[in-house]
């Protein structure tokens, strides 16, 4: 936000920091609340399909479509869920696929993956490598989804564990459509429908992330080679210590 309201500071020759900012934000009462509520669970890894090896480990895309990271999240409704199928450019941070779907069924992780292939044209070919990753569950590792991934030359990554750590930018990503863009209990499945579309074009198209240097990730999708990030990583993963 303070990205965005530049130039309105230098035409009204205001300056404020980030602190003084975040006061003022806090003061009239505009800063996002966190609310504690009941979630359902999105991720079964108890199952009979195949699972497959983690292939990002230190790996860093330096262009588009290298590595989409996939995930699924729930939206609120007066009564029950709705579940929000992501895929996510990790380069760019562009959510290149999506679907709202009624339950957690494959149908939804499918239709998510095929509009994140139709959206990037195909350009996925034999020559050009493109990993897929994504947690363990039973979606993304059913027979029709692992089919889609194969018959498109794309590699399949899984996470090992259920760190949130190992899935981190589709984790981001979805903490900030819900916390930012989707915060409201909808009515019905339809209004969640279309607020799920407004917030991923405001996400994609208006949201700078600091990320990707401040950019939005529709432009970071047009770009090639590193992208300066604005944030610094304040945790570290736990590691595990052998007695």
């Amino acid at each position: 936000m303070m990205k965005l309201l530049h130039d309105f500071k230098s035409q009204h020759r205001l300056s404020i920091g980030r602190d003084a900012f975040f006061d003022l934000l806090r003061e009239n009462n505009l800063l996002i609340r966190k609310r504690k509520r009941s979630k359902p669970q999105t991720t079964f890894s108890y199952h009979f399909y195949k699972k497959y090896s983690d292939l990002i480990k230190g790996f860093i895309p330096n262009e588009p479509n290298e590595l989409w990271v996939s995930d699924i999240t729930y939206i609120h409704l007066e009564k029950g869920y709705a579940y929000l199928n992501l895929i996510t450019d990790a380069y760019s941070r562009k959510i290149v696929g999506f679907y709202l779907a009624k339950d957690l069924s494959a149908k939804g992780t499918v239709l998510a993956l095929k509009m994140a292939l139709d959206s990037e044209d195909k350009r996925t070919t034999k020559s050009s490598r493109l990993i897929h990753h994504s947690d363990r569950g039973l979606q993304y590792c059913s027979n029709e989804y692992t089919k889609l991934l194969n018959l498109n030359f794309i590699e399949i990554s899984m996470t090992q564990t259920g760190d949130p750590l190992d899935n981190a930018i589709a984790e981001r990503v979805n903490g900030i459509l819900k916390d930012e863009l989707l915060e409201e209990v909808y009515p019905e499945f339809n209004s969640a429908q279309l607020a799920v579309a407004s917030a991923i074009s405001i996400y994609n198209h208006q949201r700078p992330h600091g990320s990707i240097d401040m950019l939005t990730p529709v432009i970071a999708h047009q770009k090639i080679g590193a992208i300066k990030r604005r944030w610094k990583t304040y945790y570290k993963k736990k590691e595990v210590t052998m007695v």
